[in-house]
């Protein structure tokens, strides 16, 4: 079978169950995006090293993306069923995670940062950034049609784990982090006034 088809020459693209729509559709969009940041994680994980500990849970994630944009390229009235899992555990999977890296890191997570440090926290960050980009196009797709509950929950989650990692990958290595400002409820949480007596 050939690679090309010849049949997006014209704008268009398949969903699943045969539909074409305009390739700047919302939902090609959406699909489009999270693409890219599949992509970004394997080139992550190239610089990382076939060794290294995030190996196991990046492969995971990368599965999981693919399994989800498989989902997310159904139209709701299709009457084809996908077969692919819906990764339902996502979203504890990364809860999981992130408690653990922050229990390993010497310093609690309490300020915005300034993305950058070494390359795989710069990396990371730049997933992270691609991610967020993503949960937007997933809005817009959820006001034109049904979206599974899980995928965005899973996306949000994603974003928060990647901050984490770019975190871990500078404590581990002994880099400073550039801080902007506390976050927004620590902030709020030091201007409360003391209680009366």
């Amino acid at each position: 079978m050939k690679i090309y088809t010849k049949k997006g020459d014209r704008g268009t693209t398949g969903l699943f169950g045969g539909k074409r729509v305009s390739k700047d559709d919302v939902r090609v969009e959406c699909i489009g995006t999270l693409d890219e940041v599949n992509s970004t994680i394997g080139f992550l994980r190239v610089k990382l090293g076939d060794t290294h500990e995030w190996q196991a849970n990046l492969h995971k994630i990368q599965k999981d993306m693919m399994d989800m944009m498989s989902h997310l390229a159904r139209p709701s009235d299709t009457k084809k069923i996908n077969t692919n899992p819906m990764p339902v555990d996502g979203p504890v999977f990364c809860e999981t995670w992130i408690d653990e890296l922050e229990g390993a890191m010497t310093h609690p997570s309490d300020y915005f940062i300034l993305p950058g440090g070494n390359e795989i926290s710069a990396l990371c960050h730049m997933i992270r950034t691609q991610m967020r980009r993503g949960e937007r196009r997933l809005v817009s797709l959820s006001a034109t049609d049904e979206v599974d509950e899980t995928i965005p929950a899973y996306i949000n989650r994603l974003s928060d784990l990647f901050f984490t990692l770019a975190r871990a990958e500078m404590d581990k290595a002994g880099v400073a982090e550039e801080k902007w400002q506390l976050f927004l409820y620590k902030r709020f949480k030091n201007t409360d006034p003391a209680p009366q007596p």
